[in-house]
């Protein structure tokens, strides 16, 4: 079976609905132990390996990428950067089609990101002139992984809304193809599109050194945003506060929810469309129709022997998908939400009946024709979104992610002098006398 049923509700919960930590590290799969044994010549935990590779970039800089880059992927770069004369001539290289693509999707992801409302605001209503105005970032760098395949699509989702946000300084870093050594053309067109500064040839947790402390090449920014694997995520948590982050990453994820009315084989491809990802990749179907999801299983077995990456979407299901059954539909909604999904789709008859009693999720696709793959590529938002539960608590990457609050405080001279026995009281309070002393002078003037 790819995809396994659970008609016992209880069962699901403790296995294909329970959340694990994929920041866990105390697990170390078996390749990720011997490949960093294989680079380092010692066996390290990853946030150890991670730490080294950090600290070596931060003292030695290029040379320190260059050496890492040759000993992890085999590659030399004897260019770190790749000027935007060749991402032109990548742009014009592609077929037009392509390019035209490329472009729609920039298009509506910056239309979308325009809309996004950023409220400044000041008010007299306090005693002179109290409020927040919202600053661009000045310098930000984007991660784009590379990985198995390029991901242009990832680059413009971070890219475009850092524009939209009037950020000064956009650099992009993303590891070239381990196969030619270069960075295939589809990024550098991407790059084009996208408007962006500077654009470096580098990968995983370099990178993100690269951009945390900055290097002869490469500059430091204030914030770090995309999605990366596992030495990806373990470098940016371990350089926040240096530069601010957007998120950490784990596995992608979609959940399902559907009613008799969805198309079995729609609801097939949907999953595997997220589960050809990533063998950690999560793709589960809620349903109260056993009758859909046998049809899905059905339907899941016979789109799989068409795949290219079949193997790795057999894999992800086995692993962590499978298809629920529900005692009825407000039940299959209450589990989505308490997943806190990356992506949530509702297949069903009157969706947005059903995503009013949603809180917790990155993105809410409402009925079968706003499916998944739409938001990956072309729909407007970016597809950037919180994974591993964290949907509880942040959202997608959108333009505020690319701006500061700055609080403006001008308080008129009466309001002060009212104010300032209280803040002398609360400082006096906790022992912080120079406070007390610096409202206090202004009591004794009034």
């Amino acid at each position: 079976m790819t995809l396994k049923i659970y008609g016992d509700l209880e069962q699901a919960r403790r296995t294909v609905l329970q959340r694990r930590d994929m920041m866990n590290l105390d697990e170390v799969p078996e390749p990720v132990r011997a490949g960093i044994a294989r680079v380092f010549g010692e066996e390290l935990t990853p946030e150890q390996a991670v730490a080294r590779l950090l600290a070596d970039v931060r003292n030695h800089g290029d040379e320190a990428l260059r050496e890492w880059t040759a000993r992890i992927d085999g590659l030399t770069l004897d260019d770190l950067e790749i000027p935007a004369s060749e991402w032109k001539a990548a742009h014009d290289r592609l077929p037009a089609d392509l390019a035209e693509a490329l472009k729609l999707s920039a298009e509506r992801i910056r239309d979308f990101h325009a809309r996004q409302p950023i409220p400044c605001w000041t008010t007299d209503a306090m005693g002179g002139t109290l409020g927040q105005k919202l600053v661009p970032l000045e310098r930000v760098g984007i991660y784009v992984p590379g990985g198995t395949a390029p991901l242009p699509s990832s680059l413009l989702m971070a890219a475009v809304p850092a524009r939209v946000a009037g950020v000064d300084d956009v650099s992009v870093c993303t590891p070239a193809d381990k196969g030619t050594g270069r960075v295939p053309d589809i990024m550098l067109a991407a790059a084009h599109i996208a408007g962006i500064d500077r654009l470096f040839t580098l990968g995983g947790a370099l990178a993100v050194g690269a951009l945390a402390y900055g290097t002869e090449t490469i500059p430091h920014v204030d914030k770090i945003v995309g999605a990366g694997g596992l030495f990806t995520t373990v470098a940016k948590r371990q350089v926040y506060g240096i530069v601010g982050l957007d998120g950490l990453y784990g596995p992608t994820e979609t959940v399902v929810v559907a009613d008799d009315s969805a198309r079995p084989a729609w609801v097939a491809a949907d999953l595997l469309a997220q589960a050809e990802h990533d063998v950690l990749a999560t793709a589960i179907l809620l349903t109260p129709s056993r009758d859909l999801a046998e049809k899905v299983q059905v339907e899941v077995a016979r789109q799989l022997e068409t795949l290219s990456r079949a193997e790795i979407a057999a894999a992800s299901l086995a692993g962590q998908g499978g298809a629920v059954i529900t005692p009825n539909l407000e039940t299959a909604v209450e589990l989505a939400d308490a997943f806190a999904p990356e992506h949530l789709c509702l297949s069903v008859e009157e969706p947005e009946r059903w995503a009013g009693k949603v809180r917790n999720a990155g993105g809410i696709f409402l009925g079968e024709h706003s499916f998944e793959v739409l938001g990956d590529y072309v729909a407007g938002p970016s597809h950037i979104m919180p994974t591993g539960g964290t949907a509880r608590f942040k959202g997608p990457v959108n333009v505020l992610d690319f701006v500061k609050v700055v609080n403006i405080i001008g308080l008129d001279e009466e309001t002060a002098a009212g104010l300032c026995p209280t803040a002398k009281r609360i400082a006096d309070a906790e022992s912080l006398t120079a406070h007390g002393a610096a409202a206090g002078q202004r009591i004794a003037i009034n």
